[in-house]
Order: C-alpha cells, then structure tokens, then sequence
C-alpha cells in the first residue's frame, strides 16, 4: 500500500529526507544544468511529464501512435497546461539541446516521431530514483532497489507519476510563494537550494536560516539574471517569505516558517504521487 500525503507530510524524518533529496537533485543540476533545467519552471516539468508518457505509452509497431509533435502539443492543450505556441516553442527548444530527436522516416511520411534520447532518460531516472529514495528513507522500504532490478521499470513507472501530476489540484494550483517561484527560471533549483541549506532542527522557528549569503554569486550558480532573481526575491520579501538576517543581499538569506512548510508539504504532494504509481507499476506494496 503505497503512503498516504498524509503519512508523508506528517512524518518525522520528512524534512532531513527531503534536505537530503533537495542536495541530490542540486548535484543533477550541476552535473548537466542546461538538461536538469527542463525540470526547473513548473510548465516546463509538466510539459516534460505529458512527452514522456506519450514516449512510453507509444505503440512501436503502429507508426501513427508514436509521440509526434502534433500529439504532444493536443496533449498540452487537452490538459491547459500552455499553449499552442509555447509546447511548439518547448518542442523546438528539446529539439535543438539534443534532449528529444527524430526518429527515422515513419511509413507515412507526413508523420515525424519523435523520442527522448538516452541523456535525457538517464536526467529522469536520476530524478525518479532521488524521489524513491526519499520514500524508503521514511518507512525502511526497497522500492529504489526493485526499480534497478526491472529494466523497463522507468517506462511503468513514469506515465503513472505524469498521470498523478497532472490531475493533481495541488500540483497544479501551488500555495502563493511556490507558485511565485515555479515560474521563475531554475525556480524549482532556487527553491531546493534554500532548502538544501536547512537545518531541520530550526524548522520551527519564524525566519529559518539557509546557506544563501549573496544574490550575486546565487544568481551566477544558477546562470541566471542577477537582476531577475533579485526582483524574484524582493516579490518574496513583500510577501514575507524570505528575508535577510543583516545587510539585504549580502548577508545570511531566511525563509519563512510557511514557505518552508509550503515547500514541505509540495514535496509531500509529489512524493505521494511517486509512491502511488510505483505501487501501481509494480502491483505490490511499496516494502515487498
């Protein structure tokens, strides 16, 4: 039986598991920015979800069910996740990095398919194993391990995830300083790496310390816009989200108690989602 948001959100290791899932997901976005940043801005990483189940719920033999771009962009639409223009753009985007490509002529030769390549499934294993790893460190589980064991583990698993995102209300309509960041830029990475810097033993206090001294070297971690992300975070400020501890932008960066908790309980959220469609993938209860 897969673990309830409830069970989640109210266990007491949540926020040592998720410091720790937000730390490896930051080492993904090093080690390939451009690629992890798909998952970065909460359309793109809908956008993503929606390709890549229409990825694995194709029919190799039937040419006319493969992911192609009018597909996607139905897909996109049917679901109010963007428009037209921005999932032709967000195509093209994928297409031109390498993360997505042709695959060779159809029968049909009006019908281009298309498919993510090996990098780009490696990025989301490595994500969907982060996530996995999370959830047995709640409840002393192996579902990391019996997803190393199937090999088509990712392609059962991902269209489930995707499913549960997108009919998701949370998900899709977060709390007012989540939402505020998931349309930044790397926003979901600006948010990981506040949290990253956490020490869950000050979870309870008003204005949480992170590691964030400095907007300008924040900014160039994250190949942003010093100016943007600054005008990102003076939002936040006015909402009494984060603050400063001494000299704003050049001292020590604070959260606050209900964003971090907005954070937490997004985490939840997604967590639950991931639980219940590795239940589903697998037919059986999470620990066995």
């Amino acid at each position: 039986m897969a673990l309830t948001l409830d069970h989640i959100a109210g266990h007491p290791a949540l926020h040592r598991c998720v410091r720790a899932q937000a730390q490896a997901l930051i080492q993904t976005y090093e080690t390939n920015p451009r690629l992890a940043s798909i998952f970065a801005t909460q359309q793109r990483w809908l956008m993503a979800h929606i390709g890549l189940a229409l990825h694995f719920r194709r029919e190799p033999d039937d040419y006319r069910k493969q992911l192609t771009a009018a597909r996607f962009i139905d897909v996109i639409r049917e679901n109010s996740v963007a428009s037209r223009n921005t999932a032709d753009a967000f195509l093209k985007e994928m297409l031109h990095y390498n993360f997505i490509e042709h695959l060779s002529a159809a029968q049909d030769g009006r019908i281009r398919p298309i498919q993510p390549t090996v990098n780009t499934l490696d990025t989301l294993a490595g994500w969907m194993m982060a996530h996995l790893h999370t959830l047995d460190s709640l409840d002393g589980a192996n579902r990391l391990a019996t997803f190393l064991e199937q090999p088509d583990a990712l392609a059962r698993m991902q269209p489930l995830v995707a499913d549960g995102l997108i009919s998701s209300s949370p998900v899709r309509e977060p709390k007012q300083t989540f939402s505020l960041f998931t349309w930044l830029n790397n926003g979901g990475v600006v948010m990981d790496w506040l949290i990253s810097g956490v020490d869950p033993d000050h979870a309870g206090l008003a204005a949480i310390p992170t590691g964030v001294v400095s907007i300008g070297d924040f900014a160039k971690w994250l190949k942003l816009s010093r100016t943007h992300l600054a005008r990102k975070l003076r939002d936040a400020e006015d909402l009494g989200s984060v603050g400063w501890l001494g000299q704003r932008g050049n001292s020590v960066m604070w959260v606050s108690g209900d964003f971090y908790r907005e954070y937490m309980t997004a985490q939840a959220v997604k967590l639950a989602i991931i639980d219940a469609a590795f239940v589903e993938a697998f037919d059986s209860p999470a620990g066995s």
